[in-house]
């Protein structure tokens, strides 16, 4: 029989090459690639087999009721989660440095405390005394609360045995090391060997654990793309370090909707919950104000009122400047060539600035009308009612497309105390209790929103 020829492997990435090189062509490492033993060749036929621990079961007979989700005592984290956390499930909680991940996860193991429950917080990044400094700032501490400073994965596997919690933390999977395991700390084959020993513990155990993942710089979760994969419910927490918003946002979901999102508030004394986020996005005043509109966007399943505001001032500039701020420009750009050539808005000649309230972003089209009618306010200087709400997709023909959840988005803004939406027309039965004007193209909601009569239509 031929001998095997050897194959090498990158301990960073885990990248295989049929010849040693000194610098990973997948990684860029160098001095990371070793040569990797022969793979075991198993599933040959008359190999002997292995009796199962257990026989199978019908599906009639498994009991659902041991996934049965348990709340964690916040109810956004929840709303992403599902319903809560469910027994023997891997979550992986991403973000960036100082987003908050780990003040998040100290109010969620002391929630789920007081309800009588154990949890263990292990920590790589810091010291214990660190950890329940800082507990002791947001007021998250708990005795049900275990607390475990290791790296090591042999070590955390016996503090679960010890303390037998029913959620565990592991802040976070990049700081541990597996001594069985090749590669350097932090790195596929390390976190691969981690995340796999982390999930058969929660598996066989029923021990609920929580992941904190780093995130590169191009925002993707830290490691090997399988990371993802082996992990029941993936999160993604995000925030602005210019705003003390932060938002949950559900990547990945076994157990339920993958695009949920949760709101939070990032403040002195700790994190909070935000229920009704959308004081944040509005700006408070007593007058209306030229130039303002009022949105409902849909981030995931969760309608979100927001306010664009526009600007716009003369310029001797050959090329007038475009400034954009928490909307997408290449579509600010286009609904100005929409505004200039189809309703004869010029903006040809001004400076345009456009913007959101709060730091909220807005990528979906659904807030392309309510930038126009901010554009014309402002432009003809006549201010929209603030009870008025614009919801719409525009084309480069000047129509009003329709878009989804518009039923979802005109209940918000009811809900919220807003008498007046324009939407889009052909958007089918809509909550009563709201006056709903439907528009086809631009012409119908310049009327319906900045003009009293027809006879005044003129920019």
């Amino acid at each position: 029989m031929a001998k095997p020829r050897p194959s090498y492997r990158c301990t960073a990435c885990g990248h295989r090459s049929p010849k040693w090189v000194g610098r990973c062509p997948d990684c860029g490492e160098w001095g990371t690639v070793d040569e990797a033993p022969a793979a075991a060749s198993s599933g040959r036929p008359g190999a002997a087999t292995v009796a199962p621990a257990s026989p199978a079961k019908r599906i009639t007979e498994v009991d659902a009721t041991a996934a049965d989700a348990l709340p964690t005592g916040i109810s956004e984290l929840d709303r992403v989660l599902g319903t809560g956390v469910v027994p023997g499930s891997v979550v992986l909680l991403a973000g960036e440095p100082g987003v908050g991940k780990s003040t998040l996860l100290l109010e969620t193991v002391k929630r789920w405390a007081e309800k009588g429950r154990r949890a263990l917080y292990v920590t790589g990044e810091e010291s214990a005394a660190q950890v329940r400094l800082r507990a002791e700032r947001t007021g998250a501490v708990h005795s049900e609360v275990f607390l475990a400073a290791e790296t090591d994965l042999d070590t955390v596997l016996a503090h679960a045995e010890q303390v037998a919690p029913t959620l565990m933390i592991v802040d976070s999977v990049q700081t541990m090391i597996a001594g069985g395991a090749d590669g350097v700390n932090g790195g596929v084959t390390q976190i691969r060997t981690v995340t796999t020993a982390l999930t058969s513990l929660a598996k066989n155990t029923g021990i609920s654990v929580v992941l904190v993942g780093h995130v590169t710089k191009e925002g993707a979760v830290a490691g090997p793309r399988t990371l993802e994969h082996m992990v029941d419910v993936v999160l993604a927490f995000e925030g602005d370090k210019h705003s003390a918003l932060r938002m949950v946002r559900g990547i990945k979901n076994r157990f339920g909707a993958s695009d949920e999102v949760g709101c939070f508030e990032q403040r002195g004394d700790g994190i909070h919950e935000v229920p009704d986020p959308t004081g944040l996005f509005l700006h408070h005043r007593d007058d209306d104000v030229p130039g303002t509109a009022i949105t409902v966007t849909m981030d995931g399943r969760r309608p979100l009122v927001a306010e664009v505001q526009a600007l716009v001032t003369p310029t001797q500039m050959a090329s007038p400047r475009r400034a954009v701020s928490g909307l997408d420009s290449p579509r600010v750009a286009m609904i100005l060539a929409v505004l200039e050539g189809r309703i004869a808005v010029k903006v040809s000649d001004v400076e345009v600035y456009v913007a959101t309230v709060g730091g909220m972003k807005i990528t979906e089209p659904a807030a392309d009308l309510a930038i126009a009618l901010a554009i014309g306010s402002i432009r003809r200087m006549k201010a929209l009612p603030r009870s008025t709400v614009a919801i719409g997709e525009v084309g480069l023909a000047g129509e009003v497309r329709r878009v989804g959840a518009i039923g979802r988005r005109v209940a918000e803004a009811k809900r919220l105390g807003f008498r007046h939406a324009i939407v889009p027309a052909g958007s089918g039965d809509l909550p009563s209790g709201i006056r709903i004007t439907q528009v086809a193209d631009l012409h119908e909601a310049v009327r319906a929103a900045l003009v009293t009569s027809v006879d005044a239509y003129s920019f």
